[in-house]
Protein backbone atom coordinates (compact mmCIF):
# COMPACT_ATOMS: atom_id res chain seq x y z
CA UNK A 1 0.00 0.00 0.00
CA UNK A 2 3.24 1.95 0.37
CA UNK A 3 3.21 4.66 -2.30
CA UNK A 4 1.55 8.24 -3.63
CA UNK A 5 -1.99 8.00 -4.91
CA UNK A 6 -3.99 10.77 -6.52
CA UNK A 7 -7.64 11.17 -7.17
CA UNK A 8 -10.18 14.08 -7.01
CA UNK A 9 -13.29 15.09 -5.03
CA UNK A 10 -15.60 17.99 -5.76
CA UNK A 11 -12.83 19.46 -8.28
CA UNK A 12 -9.83 19.47 -6.42
CA UNK A 13 -6.88 17.18 -6.81
CA UNK A 14 -6.37 14.84 -3.36
CA UNK A 15 -2.95 13.23 -2.56
CA UNK A 16 -2.41 10.59 0.17
CA UNK A 17 1.25 9.48 0.65
CA UNK A 18 1.53 6.09 2.67
CA UNK A 19 4.89 5.03 4.05
CA UNK A 20 5.58 2.43 6.73
CA UNK A 21 2.48 2.71 8.50
CA UNK A 22 2.23 6.63 8.23
CA UNK A 23 -0.49 8.62 6.00
CA UNK A 24 -0.43 12.13 4.76
CA UNK A 25 -3.26 13.71 2.78
CA UNK A 26 -2.93 17.32 0.59
CA UNK A 27 -5.80 18.36 -0.89
CA UNK A 28 -5.65 21.96 -3.78
CA UNK A 29 -8.73 22.92 -1.49
CA UNK A 30 -5.88 23.13 1.59
CA UNK A 31 -6.41 20.82 3.53
CA UNK A 32 -3.27 18.95 5.09
CA UNK A 33 -3.31 16.41 7.35
CA UNK A 34 -1.50 13.33 8.79
CA UNK A 35 -2.37 9.92 10.55
CA UNK A 36 -1.28 6.02 10.39
CA UNK A 37 -2.15 2.84 8.27
CA UNK A 38 -2.76 -0.62 10.07
CA UNK A 39 -5.11 -3.14 10.46
CA UNK A 40 -7.76 -4.08 12.79
CA UNK A 41 -9.57 -7.86 12.36
CA UNK A 42 -7.81 -8.21 9.42
CA UNK A 43 -8.97 -5.39 7.35
CA UNK A 44 -6.73 -2.37 6.45
CA UNK A 45 -7.53 0.97 7.47
CA UNK A 46 -6.33 4.64 7.01
CA UNK A 47 -6.75 7.24 9.85
CA UNK A 48 -6.28 10.40 9.63
CA UNK A 49 -6.35 13.20 12.46
CA UNK A 50 -8.48 16.24 12.15
CA UNK A 51 -9.19 15.73 8.68
CA UNK A 52 -12.68 15.78 8.03
CA UNK A 53 -14.66 14.06 6.32
CA UNK A 54 -11.52 11.57 5.63
CA UNK A 55 -10.95 10.24 9.32
CA UNK A 56 -10.96 6.34 8.88
CA UNK A 57 -11.04 4.99 6.16
CA UNK A 58 -11.11 0.97 5.33
CA UNK A 59 -9.02 -0.43 2.35
CA UNK A 60 -11.45 -2.18 0.18
CA UNK A 61 -8.79 -3.19 -2.39
CA UNK A 62 -4.86 -2.04 -3.61
CA UNK A 63 -2.46 -3.63 -6.35
CA UNK A 64 -0.12 -1.64 -8.45
CA UNK A 65 -2.39 0.85 -9.60
CA UNK A 66 -5.14 1.30 -7.68
CA UNK A 67 -6.02 1.93 -4.16
CA UNK A 68 -9.53 1.97 -2.81
CA UNK A 69 -10.64 3.40 0.14
CA UNK A 70 -14.21 3.56 2.02
CA UNK A 71 -14.71 6.73 4.38
CA UNK A 72 -16.72 6.53 7.64
CA UNK A 73 -19.19 9.45 8.03
CA UNK A 74 -20.75 9.61 4.41
CA UNK A 75 -17.77 10.55 2.44
CA UNK A 76 -18.21 7.13 0.63
CA UNK A 77 -15.35 5.43 -1.39
CA UNK A 78 -12.45 7.20 -3.62
CA UNK A 79 -10.37 5.73 -5.92
CA UNK A 80 -7.07 6.48 -5.74
CA UNK A 81 -4.07 5.90 -8.63
CA UNK A 82 -0.67 5.48 -8.19
CA UNK A 83 1.52 8.24 -8.69
CA UNK A 84 3.65 7.83 -11.97
CA UNK A 85 7.30 7.23 -10.98
CA UNK A 86 6.97 8.22 -7.35
CA UNK A 87 6.46 11.86 -7.91
CA UNK A 88 3.66 14.25 -7.01
CA UNK A 89 2.49 17.06 -9.20
CA UNK A 90 3.70 20.19 -8.59
CA UNK A 91 1.33 23.22 -6.69
CA UNK A 92 0.09 21.13 -3.92
CA UNK A 93 -0.12 22.76 -0.18
CA UNK A 94 2.20 22.14 2.03
CA UNK A 95 1.38 22.07 5.70
CA UNK A 96 2.49 25.14 7.80
CA UNK A 97 5.60 24.95 10.17
CA UNK A 98 4.49 27.67 12.52
CA UNK A 99 6.65 30.15 14.15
Amino acid sequence: MDGSWLTTADGKMVVLIVNGGQAGLFSTDGTTCTGTTGERGGTRLVRLTRCKPRTTGTVDSVNKTTLKVTWEGGLGTETYTRAQGGTLPSGLPTASLGS
